[in-house]
């Protein structure tokens, strides 16, 4: 699973993790520059579990309101969203 996403993966997976909600964007923005060239395919399907999540459950997961819980605490998840909460370098 730690196989380098191919570039066809990697277009469709920015597209899918397109969001109504600028604030979401910006961090997904974020985690793609700085990640872009080393996305696994295990990282896409942690990312991929977030984006099925309404923009406003994603929002708090992403400023730490919350915690994912149940099904969406794998680990794949955990990481990425570590990475996605990252700050931006000075």
């Amino acid at each position: 699973m730690d196989t380098a996403l191919d570039a066809r993966s990697l277009s469709k997976l920015r597209w899918r993790c397109r969001r109504g909600l600028l604030e979401n964007d910006l961090f997904i923005e974020r985690f793609f520059e700085r990640y872009e060239a080393t996305i696994t395919v295990r990282q896409a399907a942690g990312l991929e579990a977030l984006m099925d999540l309404a923009d406003n459950d994603l929002l708090d997961l992403l400023l730490v309101r919350k915690e994912p819980e149940g099904e969406l605490a794998r680990p794949e998840v955990l990481d990425v969203l570590q990475q996605l909460r990252q700050r931006p370098q000075r």
